[in-house]
């Protein structure tokens, strides 16, 4: 797998220290969920902290299209996909892919790719191994769509996914300038309908800082997600890439970031909520774990340095899971 090169924001940047945690959404985590946390180790990249050491190889991502993608979208430019096993190169098809790695101690697939120009993973020619992969292998599959159709849907239904994991945009220009998308927020929208009125679990993300840094339509995303209660709700934070053009954006401020997670922990009180791989390194992540546990969210994903024990002191008992946010065994 290639490298990606982050940019690490200036740590100044982090006002954490200034920043008020609103108590009622501690109380609702005390009052809607058991006492602990799950860090997540999803093996995209090798995690390892003095407190958690995240595995490669129990969860894995394959992308079905290599690194191919037609959108080459602002903050990625296809990077992402340099971190997932290479379908095409393999020569071989998805349910032998997975059948070698369920022989190396894989239990659960992320499937993934590059996406067309209307934003659609092309998943439907790998239905049937995906098919196989539950029913005669048993493992857990997990996947990245994109913006799925009709027929995908039902199709994926027919797989029994354990969740279809995709960004929920609540604003036309971040659709427009950094997806390069002919689309609407109400494609988005309508996405998860199709989702709920298939009963597949969705497992919307929001990129906080989506827009080069900025927040645009993070509340409108989750207004619309609001409207269709999920299995679970990932957070992310805008990571800022080499070679992308987002390359020298900075990410929104701690207060802002904290300020809405706390705002989507009171908006979706029964709904797990989790802060997802992506979001700044340095001093600044360590800040933002710290404000995620504050709002009372569920689950981090690569937790930082120290923050395990930063959880238990606010009594929490830590589960330890590497998979992608939301899955259990």
């Amino acid at each position: 797998m290639s490298e990606i090169t982050v940019l690490t924001p200036d740590p100044q940047i982090s006002e954490a220290s200034k920043f008020q945690s609103n108590p009622d959404c501690d109380a609702i985590r005390k009052n809607n969920f058991a006492p602990e946390i799950s860090f997540y180790g999803p093996g995209l990249k090798p995690h390892k902290t003095s407190e958690f050491t995240g595995s490669m190889k129990e969860f894995v991502s394959i992308s079905v299209t290599g690194s191919a993608c037609a959108l080459n979208c602002e903050h990625c430019n296809t990077k992402m996909l340099d971190h997932m096993l290479d379908l095409p190169a393999s020569g071989g098809s998805l349910f032998d892919m997975a059948k070698n790695l369920q022989a190396k101690g894989t239990r659960g697939l992320l499937i993934s790719g590059g996406s067309n120009i209307r934003n659609q993973v092309p998943l439907l020619p790998h239905v049937d191994d995906m098919k196989r992969i539950r029913q005669e292998l048993g493992m857990l599959i997990r996947v990245h769509p994109g913006l799925p159709d009709e027929e995908t849907c039902i199709a994926l239904k027919e797989v029994d996914i354990d969740g279809v994991m995709l960004d929920i945009i609540g604003d036309q220009e971040t659709i427009s300038e950094v997806y390069h998308l002919d689309a609407t927020p109400e494609d988005y929208e309508a996405v998860l309908d199709r989702l709920d009125r298939h009963n597949i679990p969705a497992i919307p993300h929001i990129v906080i800082g989506h827009y080069f840094g900025k927040m645009n339509g993070e509340w409108a995303a989750l207004e619309m997600i609001k409207k269709y209660p999920p299995k679970t709700m990932v957070l992310v934070v805008l990571l800022p890439l080499s070679g992308t053009g987002m390359e020298g954006a900075l990410p929104p401020a701690i207060t802002e970031i904290g300020a809405f997670f706390e705002t989507a922990r009171l908006e979706l009180p029964l709904t797990p909520i989790l802060l997802g791989c992506a979001r700044p390194l340095g001093s600044m992540k360590h800040e933002i774990d710290q404000l995620a546990i504050n709002a009372g969210l569920n689950g981090i994903a690569f937790p930082s340095e120290g923050i395990v024990r930063y959880a238990t002191e606010r009594g929490l008992e830590p589960q330890f899971i590497n998979a992608c946010c939301g899955v259990t065994w």
